[in-house]
């Protein structure tokens, strides 16, 4: 199958095209810069911008959606809406028949974030048009290069003791890159799951507390203290994520507003379709950190 992937050099676009390839498919790269994007062998780059609103995508038998502009600063889902549409709209010109989406968990009905209500409104966007839209739905995807992990990772290793929001006591079930990967691979080899919607986790449902204590006694040895209070704003929470990672706000504060979000599979209909061997939690740490839980560790000790 020839196969489109926007977002080709991004975190999970970067896992998920060597897997099309090795699954023998035939995959077509798109960026802004192709001279800055090193593409695996056999992969074909063209060169487009899904803010362009006169974008053209080449003739593919389906394509990924793999964008967001979260580091775009305050008008991340204006920019989120304009580039949906624009893919839309080329999607439709190119003739392509299938789009999959990765767009993020949580439960309309209890109010989500701009975050992920911006999500959401992408997938509504493209389900729009004329191509069948299969989204699947994730929380925290946990990998090297994960701007979620990012942050996880360098609290763990940096705070003995946090300071942290009530936010820290909801559920979420994260899931490593390579489950996700799975996934996405997965639908496109089923048809049935074409134009559906499906929710997709690992094995493990934690609180973030238990997300950060389990990270840091794998990474340092020794679980932080945390202290939970209820008067930190999603703002002031970003701000002091700023000043302890080298996670931008303009990137943070999307992320920590979504905290409040349970973000927590409750349909697994795609089993019928797909079931990966999930990786557990503590496993997909492990292999996020590979090395550097040694490094980060001896230089916490010293």
């Amino acid at each position: 199958m020839r196969v489109l992937v926007t977002g080709a050099s991004g975190f999970v676009g970067s896992h998920l095209v060597p897997a099309l390839l090795g699954r023998g498919h035939d995959v077509v790269a798109l960026t802004r810069d192709p001279a800055t994007y090193v593409a695996p062998a056999g992969v074909e780059v063209v060169e487009g911008d899904v803010l362009d609103p006169d974008l053209s995508l080449p003739a593919v038998d389906a394509a990924y959606y793999l964008v967001h502009s979260m580091a775009a600063g305050e008008d991340f889902e204006e920019r989120d809406r304009r580039a949906a549409r624009n893919f839309r709209r080329a999607v439709d010109a190119a003739g392509i028949e299938r789009v999959v989406y990765l767009g993020g968990l949580g439960n309309e009905e209890r109010g989500l974030s701009e975050h992920l209500q911006s999500r959401r409104e992408v997938e509504r966007l493209l389900g729009g048009g004329d191509a069948a839209l299969t989204a699947l739905r994730a929380a925290i995807v946990i990998g090297e290069g994960s701007a979620s992990f990012r942050i996880i990772r360098q609290l763990a290793a940096r705070l003995p003791v946090m300071v942290t929001p009530s936010w820290v006591r909801t559920e979420c079930q994260p899931i490593y890159i390579d489950d996700v990967v799975a996934y996405l691979v997965g639908v496109l080899e089923a048809p049935a799951t074409t134009g559906e919607t499906y929710e997709i986790g690992g094995p493990d449902v934690l609180t973030y507390q238990e997300i950060l204590t389990t990270t840091a006694r794998i990474l340092v040895g020794r679980p932080p203290l945390i202290v939970p209070v209820p008067v930190l704003s999603p703002g002031l929470s970003a701000r002091w994520l700023g000043l302890v990672t080298d996670v931008p706000v303009s990137v943070a504060k999307p992320l920590v507003d979504g905290l409040k979000n349970r973000v927590v599979v409750t349909d697994h209909s795609i089993d019928d379709h797909v079931r990966p061997e999930l990786t557990g939690f503590e496993e997909s740490v492990r292999l996020a950190l590979g090395e550097d839980s040694v490094v980060e560790s001896q230089a916490v000790e010293a």
